[in-house]
């Protein structure tokens, strides 16, 4: 295919929107009547178990994904992103994440140099640095040791790290090593997250991570002069120095903030935001809190899916396969939806951290060579831990639109719990309704089967389900920082697989822009019109109203206010 055409436009995808039509025709409750098929629709790799059965697809289905990805390229995308090939083209990028967690030994080139070196440089000043401060040897101020760490930053520099940490909250090894340790996001330009953040906590053992590339983003940068003014207010200007650090790459504006270029720890345009969890943005907080060598087994995990991403064959390989299956969800079915169902609750942040990663890399309208799509890419994604969503939107799910499900289990929990006399352990209570939904979806209950339960006539239209709707199911041996890794690196190259069929620049975000610009016009007008009493103008009829409002009913802000920090 050549790289201007649009993958719509091959026999391949033509073929399989031909084929929509028999699978139309065709219910999961016969589909998974066949063992063969539904053998054949299991993969596993490193104790991770995938089962696609439920998915509405035959082996010849699949035979057609596999020629799709044999059209789009495939196989040389992600060859060319794992050589570092500027694949990111509007922004003349690389796309190297997965250099972030690589063996120190490995060899992975951007620009014609190895990038694995850079990349150890920077995780051992993180081993040394995170020991420092956890021993005690690094102290504030006043001597103290610094057992709170708030990490300051907004997207990318706190979704993929807050989601890594509450699902290392729970575990054992993580428990043991972070005993007597905090760790806080704080994201939203929102004072009230501020306030949440350093209620409680002393400046004096406090110690603030400012994640910012630039240095120059304006929700982090406004937090961070917050955060400084909280610490330099209570323990003098020269206390910044010890109690905030930095990861950016822009040296000069760190050290006009007051932190030592020292304490400032790199990463690199070739790592994206939203795939930037396994850099210093994810691992210097964490390693604070948890201690390197857990935080190396997180690396680990993503590594290992890595591996297996680039050299497993497309039928074994569970990203691709993931990838594939949502192409046809969304591209051949028309399901514009995707539900992330973790049966823990330590996962309670994987929903709303893929939400970005995929939403912001596949919500594109054009091709990579900036063709208007024909045809719509990304999913909506949403989620909530079982059980708690199945009290919440498991009902539309069941008897509303269809929206396929992705059932994430774990065969060990983390935190077991067993009562004498009770039928199951809690956890296995909690797997009861992993193993029984995906069923429930694909099988439905037909009007056949209420009659005979002799459930009223005048209910069975209530109580009837269409079954027929998909899922799958990844079944995770623990949830270790290994596994956790493991899991981050599924979701990331299913995502890149999918804009690689669609033909789309997963790696860039340019809709971010336009609001932000638009902003900064709001921005000077709210400083013009507090600090000088200017009237609202250049804006259209509903933004004049509304800012007028804003601005009259709050008039009691004074035009130069004192420096006022949140009490809580």
């Amino acid at each position: 295919m050549a790289s201007s055409a649009l993958i719509c436009e091959t026999e391949q995808w033509k073929d399989l929107k031909a084929h929509i039509d028999d699978i139309k025709k065709t219910h999961l409750r016969d589909l998974m009547s066949d063992t063969e098929r539904c053998k054949s629709m299991m993969v596993e790799f490193d104790g991770i178990l995938l089962d696609y059965s439920r998915q509405r697809t035959t082996p010849d289905t699949m035979d057609k994904l596999f020629k799709l990805a044999e059209a789009a390229s495939l196989k040389g995308k992600i060859n060319r992103m794992f050589n570092g090939e500027r694949i990111n083209s509007t922004e003349n990028r690389s796309v190297l994440h997965i250099a972030l967690r690589a063996p120190r030994d490995a060899v992975i080139q951007s620009d014609g140099k190895n990038v694995v070196p850079d990349v150890w440089q920077v995780l051992d000043k993180i081993q040394e640095f995170s020991e420092r401060v956890r021993s005690g040897s690094w102290v504030g101020a006043t001597g103290k040791p610094l057992t709170n760490i708030i990490a300051i930053g907004i997207g990318g520099s706190f979704l993929g790290p807050l989601f890594v940490h509450t699902a290392l909250q729970t575990d054992p090894e993580a428990i043991k090593s972070s005993r007597g340790r905090q760790l806080r996001f704080l994201a939203n330009v929102d004072p009230i997250d501020v306030a949440r953040n350093i209620t409680g906590l002393n400046p004096e053992t406090t110690l603030v991570v400012v994640v910012s590339k630039t240095f120059t983003t304006a929700e982090t940068m406004l937090n961070a002069r917050t955060l400084r003014e909280w610490i330099s207010s209570a323990l003098g200007p020269e206390a910044v120095a010890k109690h905030m650090v930095a990861v950016s790459t822009n040296l000069t504006l760190v050290e006009k903030f007051g932190i030592d270029p020292n304490n400032a720890f790199a990463f690199w345009d070739w790592v994206g935001g939203r795939y930037s969890v396994c850099s210093a943005v994810g691992v210097l907080p964490l390693s604070l809190q948890y201690g390197f060598s857990v935080v190396e087994k997180f690396l680990k995990g993503a590594s290992s899916i890595d591996q297996h991403f680039y050299s497993a064959p497309f039928d074994q390989n569970i990203p691709v396969l993931l990838g594939l299956l949502s192409i046809w969800n969304v591209s051949f079915f028309g399901y514009p939806t995707r539900a992330i169902l973790p049966y823990s609750q330590a996962l309670e942040k994987l929903a709303p951290h893929i939400q970005q990663v995929s939403m912001e890399s596949n919500g594109k309208g054009v091709s990579i060579d900036g063709v208007v799509l024909p045809y719509e890419t990304g999913e909506i994604d949403f989620g909530e831990p079982g059980t708690n969503g199945q009290h919440s939107f498991y009902q539309l799910i069941h008897q509303g639109r269809a929206i396929p499900c992705d059932f994430i289990g774990v065969v060990k929990s983390q935190q077991p719990v067993y009562l004498k006399g009770e039928i199951v352990s809690n956890h296995d209570e909690l797997m009861s309704n992993f193993f029984a939904q995906p069923d429930a979806l694909a099988y439905g209950k037909t009007p056949e089967q209420l009659k005979m339960e002799n459930v009223p006539e005048h209910l069975i239209p209530h109580k009837t389900f269409s079954g027929n709707r998909p899922s799958l199911s990844l079944l995770l041996p623990s949830l270790s920082a290994y596994n956790i890794g493991q899991l981050l690196a599924i979701y990331e190259h299913r995502i890149a697989v999918e804009g690689f069929i669609w033909g789309i620049n997963s790696f860039d975000q340019w809709g971010v822009e336009l609001g932000k610009s638009l902003a900064s016009q709001v921005r000077k007008q709210l400083h013009a019109s507090r600090k000088k009493g200017e009237p609202v103008q250049g804006f259209n009829f509903s933004t004049t109203t509304v800012l007028k409002r804003y601005l009259e009913a709050s008039a009691d802000v004074p035009a130069d206010p004192p420096t006022l920090l949140p009490h809580m």
